[in-house]
């Protein structure tokens, strides 16, 4: 296997022309005190070369690398894909490029994130924090410390003074909730996401919240079942778990779509009908909840849009300095009602 060629540099172009690197550079940049003929031979040597500038080096000698850093904890499904879709669209419109990190949901992954993009010399570092990130946060303090702008998006740690854009997780878990109890559900439990998390505690808040304004039972330990992963899987096993309830559950708010699949497929297998016997609602308004059967009812989480404000929180930040600390921003949840949650409650149940 051949090995990869080396890049040709602005002084290997020189020297290949005998001219010094500062008439080069002067003509491939189209400067007045270089003659056309001197340009023009300039090109065309580069050309054959296969010359490339150095962007980053160049725009770090005008004190700018031009460069947006992001760290997400995974690419899969549609939301995070959806984030950086708003991130690069409004970076690129500024003249910024992206440079994408995952953590894969592991802290020590995501402090060597950390460390590349700090290297790299990006110009900000937009980041939704891993399932692991809890009390060790001084890899975000140590960017803080050297005056890059620091943007949360999503998943925000516990960190004073940190510029951030959310959803309003609580209003939109308390919107699907209240939803079920219109459609006459009176024994509605929860499928919940990793606690230390500000997404999914916010979801079981507004969710205990929507019970107690309605003054329905609660009892955190029987109708709440924490899930070990956000994963296919582990929505099987907490649906199974749930079903063993006495008396039976008759609704069911998850804080997180992909558990959804593997809760829905368990209430099939086992013959009960979803909305007519159990109504369900979740999070996050992945494509594949028009695909299920049902489909299901989600909260939006107004992914492209929480994208697109980090990258104007970030320029803010870049331009008023690291002084500048606004509120949170928060985006307004949207309700999508679909079939699985209309639970048509003037049917008669069939018994389990």
């Amino acid at each position: 296997m051949s090995s990869r060629k080396q890049q040709i540099s602005l002084r290997d172009l020189a020297n290949h022309l005998n001219l010094s690197t500062s008439t080069v550079s002067r003509a491939l940049a189209d400067h007045r005190d270089i003659s056309e003929a001197t340009k023009e031979r300039v090109r065309q040597v580069a050309k054959e070369l296969n010359y490339r500038p150095n962007q980053l080096a160049a725009a770090l000698r005008k004190g700018h690398s031009k460069t947006l850093g992001v760290i997400v904890p995974h690419i899969k499904g549609y939301f995070f894909p959806a984030v950086m879709n708003g991130i690069e669209k409004v970076a690129t419109r500024e003249g910024f490029n992206v440079l994408l990190c995952q953590s894969n949901e592991d802290l020590s992954r995501e402090k060597r994130n950390i460390e590349a993009l700090l290297a790299a010399q990006v110009e900000g570092i937009l980041v939704s924090v891993s399932a692991n990130t809890q009390t060790d946060l001084q890899h975000f303090e140590q960017v803080r410390q050297q005056g890059v702008p620091l943007v949360f998006f999503d998943r925000v740690p516990e960190l004073p003074q940190s510029m951030a854009v959310i959803l309003d997780d609580f209003q939109g878990a308390y919107q699907a909730v209240r939803h079920l109890i219109e459609q006459g559900c009176t024994r509605i439990a929860h499928l919940a996401g990793p606690q230390h998390l500000n997404t999914s505690r916010n979801r079981f808040l507004g969710y205990k919240a929507a019970l107690e304004a309605h003054g329905l039972p609660y009892q955190e330990e029987e109708q709440v079942y924490s899930l070990p992963a956000l994963t296919h899987e582990a929505g099987r096993l907490g649906m199974q778990h749930l079903l063993a309830l006495d008396p039976p559950l008759d609704g069911v708010f998850a804080a997180y779509a992909i558990p959804s699949v593997g809760a829905l497929e368990v209430l099939r297998e086992k013959a009960i009908r979803v909305p007519q016997d159990i109504a369900f609602a979740c999070f996050s308004n992945e494509p594949f909840t028009t695909m299920t059967q049902p489909q299901m009812t989600v909260v939006d989480q107004r992914a492209e849009q929480m994208g697109e404000t980090a990258v104007r929180l970030f320029l803010q930040l870049l331009k008023r300095g690291p002084s500048y600390v606004p509120p949170h921003l928060i985006l307004k949840p949207e309700l999508i009602i679909r079939d699985s949650s209309l639970h048509l409650s003037h049917e008669p149940r069939e018994p389990r």
